[in-house]
């Protein structure tokens, strides 16, 4: 059931053409070390980083709750907060006392017990007694009933009757009865249960009991009337025991507060057309509801319409985000193939999003390729808290070949930056951490170009103050330059920057084409950034790799030919 439910121990835990730049980034010694405060950080390797903002928690029909409690804090009744959230109801009775919840499913065993002795009646109507305590079964439904020492296996439904007016437990203690069956050789057991305690188990689960009573009597009928309209008259269970209809925590849960507004509003229901009407609710709206047509489609209901929605301000969801989503879990959470480069919406008109269009490049197409994916299903899939939202991106790639760049030279970078401020380029080595290079202006379509020139093997990604998209790594090898003359005894050069010490490799190509190539000396770089390395060289190409580690690639100079 598309719902969002207010739990309490939830509530107490949350709160055109591409432009450049100009933006030639400042040398890395005089970068800013960034703070070391608390934020988001995308994985190497996951794309582009999404930042999604919003507002209200929850699909945004019918009655916001945190809507709800505002209207009673200003004065309103409860009966006032119904209509305004449905407008066209009315109050009426509920047509039903019982209902039959289902409590669990394909269970192998199950435990039912009491504080005091109670009765199960097994499917042929004979009636059993079982004393205080604890009973455990399988599918063979045996007990220990009427004080025998062993278990005896009893005819299927059974209906533990509670004693003495004490709720029966399984898991959680439950007013009324409960019964239990065999299905396909597993355990089913449904609370059979008075609409009334019911709604005792219900409405402190769906809004804190401290909140103004005239809130909570908003619930009780909201409540009410969604159990009425939603139950499956057909099936062997009218309501699920969770958000598939709406939580029920039975006895364990229930309060003082939230019993007194159940009972004020006793029977009450809101109709529509002479029916129960679909009362939907939600934790907040972000201030303004949702029609029902515009969240799931189908025909319009008239009570099911956006309202103004003034007192939702309360709500610590009226305002959320950023959320951060990389591109690979928006690709593995909605199914979409290819690197995804771009996520835009299309508005269903009133604001809130109807899709999320995705941009994927994928290897068997040449350009990329939108997919439209419904926002209500988007929101489920990336764990936010309403379609109603925008998206900003941070997006740094290096475009191709990505092979290392030789020290001295300059390297490209592009970039997508849109609905999203204060970002900057941030880099860092193996011998510095992250620290700010420069702030970041892209074009007036988010694009950018930036123009860098490492000294060192750099990593450089887009941040802003609560989240830092995935680095772009650019390799930096020495610059490596053979001096000529080259003699079949000595090989001699120089590299950039000087790195004393480093391992110099002297590598030879077979004269008889073949790619590969074979060392065949070795040495190192002196003081001064040279190296001369004695070698006996065959006829053939010749060239000097310098493998310094510590934050460079191995560089290779030109290759040159060894005289015969």
């Amino acid at each position: 059931m598309p719902r969002r439910l207010l739990v309490p121990a939830v509530l107490a835990a949350l709160i055109g053409a591409t432009a450049a730049s100009a933006a030639n980034s400042a040398p890395a010694q005089t970068a800013q070390p960034v703070a070391a405060a608390a934020r988001y950080t995308a994985p190497a390797g996951s794309g582009a980083l999404f930042l999604f903002s919003g507002h209200g928690w929850g699909h945004g029909v019918g009655m916001s709750q945190w809507g709800a409690y505002g209207f009673a804090q200003h004065g309103a009744t409860y009966d006032q907060i119904l209509a305004h959230y449905y407008p066209g109801t009315t109050l009426g009775q509920a047509p039903l006392d019982t209902v039959r919840v289902l409590l669990a499913e394909r269970k192998k065993r199950l435990a039912v017990s009491s504080d005091v002795p109670f009765t199960v009646v097994d499917g042929t109507g004979a009636s059993h007694t079982l004393a205080a305590g604890r009973v455990v079964f399988g599918a063979d439904l045996s007990l220990p009933v009427d004080g025998q020492p062993a278990p005896v296996p009893l005819a299927p439904p059974l209906t533990f009757q509670p004693g003495d007016g004490a709720p029966l437990k399984l898991g959680r203690l439950y007013r009324g009865q409960i019964l239990v069956d065999v299905v396909d050789g597993r355990l089913r057991a449904v609370n059979v249960v008075s609409l009334e305690d019911y709604l005792d188990g219900v409405v402190p689960a769906e809004m804190p009991p401290s909140w103004l009573p005239e809130a909570l009597k908003a619930q009780a009928v909201a409540a009410r009337s969604y159990a009425m309209a939603t139950r499956q008259v057909a099936a062997p269970f009218d309501l699920y025991g969770d958000t598939r209809s709406q939580l029920y925590l039975g006895a364990s849960h229930e309060s003082p507060a939230a019993t007194a507004a159940v009972q004020a509003t006793q029977g009450q229901v809101l109709m529509y057309g002479g029916a129960v009407a679909m009362t939907y609710f939600y934790s907040s709206s972000g201030g303004q509801t949702e029609s029902s047509t515009d969240v799931w489609g189908g025909d319009p209901q008239p009570y099911l319409v956006s309202v103004d929605d003034p007192y939702d301000t309360i709500s610590p969801y009226h305002d959320w985000g950023p959320v951060p989503v990389t591109a690979v879990k928006i690709a593995r959470a909605l199914k979409v193939p290819g690197t995804i480069m771009d996520v835009t919406t299309t508005s269903n008109g009133v604001g809130r999003v109807a899709t999320l269009d995705v941009l994927a490049q994928r290897r068997t197409d040449p350009a990329p390729v939108a997919d439209p994916v419904q926002a209500t299903l988007a929101r489920i899939k990336l764990g936010l808290r309403s379609t109603w939202f925008d998206v900003g991106v941070l997006s740094l790639t290096r475009p191709a070949p990505v092979a290392p760049v030789v020290y001295g030279s300059t390297v490209r970078l592009a970039g997508l930056v849109r609905g999203v401020d204060g970002v900057s380029l941030e880099e860092r080595t193996s011998r510095s951490p992250w620290a700010t290079v420069a702030q970041i202006a892209p074009g007036p379509d988010g694009t950018l170009q930036l123009t860098e020139q490492p000294t060192i093997t750099t990593d450089y990604r887009l941040a802003t103050p609560t989240a830092a998209a995935a680095y772009v790594r650019v390799r930096v090898t020495p610059s490596v330059t053979l001096t000529a003359p080259q003699t079949a005894t000595t090989v001699a050069g120089t590299e950039q920057p000087v790195l004393s010490g480093a391992p110099v490799l002297v590598q030879q190509q077979s004269p008889d084409g073949s790619p590969a190539w074979t060392t065949v000396a070795r040495g190192t770089v002196d003081a001064a950034g040279a190296f001369s390395v004695p070698v006996q060289l065959a006829p053939g190409t010749v060239r000097a790799v310098v493998a310094p580690g510590q934050g460079y690639w191995p560089g290779a100079s030109a290759a040159v030919t060894v005289p015969g």
